[in-house]
């Protein structure tokens, strides 16, 4: 199995020379699961040779558009070519309906002589609270991140945990710094990829870089960096980390 980053920049990254931090999870039978489908998913898909082809499957951990923008893409691409299939499409049970009704359904609703929902471009394979979902042979879990406070309610994000043939990762996907929430998951994990902000003026919903330095040593020499700003980057190493993921990059599990 490996990761392939498709990128691994902020919701702002225009003109970066990266994209948003999307990523493939490829098991051994070149089965592919895109983790987060954003705005530039075709960019970064066509950049590595991919196309809507070869996604079959996708998990979006919630509904900015750096995460799910690129779904209307995905949806339209499959759906009109009949050499493709309807991708399978894993969502917590909580962002199905806001995912039709407030991202897709005004561009993808009205189709000629027919009205359309989710499950027109979309297997939709709903995970529920402190439930597994398989893809192929792996078992993955959700896991709820604090990302944004939307007036009193948390605004439903979600990261994954799996074992990848006896490796166990954690990626957080977008959170804010929260170690007392996920802090076992930490400890769990073999490998974290952590959402990292590296701008000076923090936005409070994503983990700045400098609250990270302030983990533990041995949760930092885990840690491999992503979804940082434009700009010049810290030295990751030399503060403990294994370092900031570059696009493109693989990991080998």
């Amino acid at each position: 199995m490996k990761l392939i980053f498709l990128g691994t920049g902020s919701a702002f990254t225009i003109n970066s020379g990266n994209y948003h931090s999307n990523m493939l999870l490829v098991d051994d039978n070149d089965a592919k699961l895109l983790i987060d489908c954003g705005s530039d998913a075709r960019l970064s898909l066509a950049e590595l040779g991919y196309s809507y082809k070869d996604i079959q499957d996708v998990y979006i951990s919630h509904l900015h558009a750096d995460h799910a923008g690129g779904l209307e893409w995905l949806g339209f691409t499959t759906y009109f070519d009949p050499s493709a299939n309807r991708p399978n499409l894993y969502i917590h049970h909580s962002l199905r309906a806001p995912l039709w009704n407030k991202v897709l359904s005004g561009g993808m609703t009205s189709l000629q002589g027919s009205i359309a929902d989710l499950t027109t471009y979309f297997k939709v394979h709903l995970i529920n609270d402190n439930e597994e979902f398989m893809w192929h042979k792996f078992t993955l879990q959700t896991v709820q991140t604090v990302h944004v406070m939307s007036g009193f309610k948390i605004l439903p994000s979600f990261g994954l945990v799996f074992n990848a043939n006896g490796t166990k990762v954690f990626i957080t996907t977008d959170t804010q710094f929260a170690p007392t929430q996920i802090f076992d998951f930490y400890c769990w994990a073999d490998i974290i990829f952590q959402d990292c902000e590296t701008s000076k003026i923090p936005s409070g919903v994503h983990a700045n870089y400098t609250e990270l330095l302030t983990l533990d040593p041995k949760l930092r020499e885990k840690m491999w960096l992503y979804h940082y700003n434009p700009g010049p980057l810290p030295d990751a190493k030399a503060d403990g980390f294994q370092g900031f993921v570059a696009k493109g990059q693989t990991f080998q599990f």
